[in-house]
């Protein structure tokens, strides 16, 4: 039987990608991580991951079992919820924010779950594209979503990393087709967003490359470009956890690599230790590990089967 400690450090290798990642994730040394990959995989008679100079890469045989770590996982972390919950009497309010996109596909499907080992929790959402002052004492917590934070005082925990490709309509293929590369994208419809959002990598990104173009529309949040690309408006930047399984949308585009984002539970040096806050972000960052893993799965099966309606072009400059 193998040590759940040994399982800690196969998903800590499989989420940051090599061991040293995992050393810092774990709080542990490298070679402790090292070691317990290697009793893990010779307690269990497989190769889990291939290690080269760049870190560490899951093995098909180790993809496979991480639905069933996640799940051992969870199993674990209700547990010492649970236990933690008895202990010290976790309750109160506490005002977290994120964007409507953020809050409808990841944080209220999760709250069920959350409020069945934390009901005395009352988890208060204030919804919006704006950055809150949380050093302000305005919010408690915050769910971001951003290709690195800014330096600050602030406490972050890493929920996992975000693919964005460009997806268009069904109705728009069939009506105008998808782009067939980089530079067709001059001959398309496009979507940007206003300035209050901010940079948005993805849609930079498509925009450098339309040639001048300017876009039919913008909007100032992500959940409304959604909709307007869904509603055959033209061509927009999504998650690929959000378009890969919409089945009103198609992919237009491979993952444009240089707009990978990450999402982040963030809160106060101050009150990251309150019983409410910890356990808000000790069950919320696992639980929502574990679903997007279950997002990508089902949205790659999907983009498989789908492949005969459009074929995504690479984002690489020139292709």
């Amino acid at each position: 039987m193998f040590d759940w400690n040994d399982l800690k450090a196969f998903l800590a290798v499989a989420r940051g990608g090599s061991t040293l990642a995992a050393s810092r994730a774990l709080g542990v040394n490298q070679t402790t991580v090292a070691r317990r990959i290697e009793s893990l995989e010779q307690d269990l008679g497989l190769k889990l991951f291939e290690r080269g100079q760049t870190g560490s890469r899951l093995t098909d045989i180790g993809h496979s079992l991480i639905s069933g770590a996640e799940t051992v996982e969870a199993a674990a972390i209700l547990f010492a919820n649970q236990a933690a919950t008895q202990e010290r009497g976790v309750s109160g309010a506490l005002r977290l924010t994120t964007n409507e996109l953020v809050a409808n596909t990841m944080v209220i499907p999760a709250l069920g779950a959350f409020r069945l080992v934390h009901p005395d929790v009352q988890v208060d959402l204030l919804i919006t594209d704006k950055a809150l002052d949380l050093e302000g004492g305005e919010v408690d917590m915050a769910i971001r979503t951003s290709r690195a934070l800014a330096t600050s005082d602030l406490v972050a925990r890493k929920i996992c990393d975000h693919d964005v490709a460009l997806y268009c309509s069904r109705d728009y293929a069939i009506r105008r087709g998808a782009p067939a590369s980089t530079s067709d994208l001059a001959n398309h419809d496009l979507i940007d967003v206003t300035m209050e959002m901010g940079e948005v990598p993805a849609v930079t990104w498509m925009m450098r490359h339309s040639g001048g173009k300017m876009p039919i529309t913008r909007s100032n949040s992500m959940a409304s470009l959604v909709y307007a690309v869904k509603a055959g408006l033209g061509i927009g930047a999504i998650p690929c956890t959000i378009g890969d399984i919409d089945h009103e949308m198609v992919r237009c585009s491979e993952a444009i690599e240089e707009a990978r984002v990450s999402s982040w539970i963030v809160t106060r040096r101050e009150v990251k230790d309150t019983p409410r806050v910890r356990a808000f972000i000790d069950f919320m960052a696992p639980y929502l590990q574990q679903e997007i893993r279950k997002v990508e799965e089902v949205g790659r099966a999907r983009i498989a089967a789908d492949a005969d309606i459009v074929v995504p072009f690479a984002t690489r400059t020139g292709s």
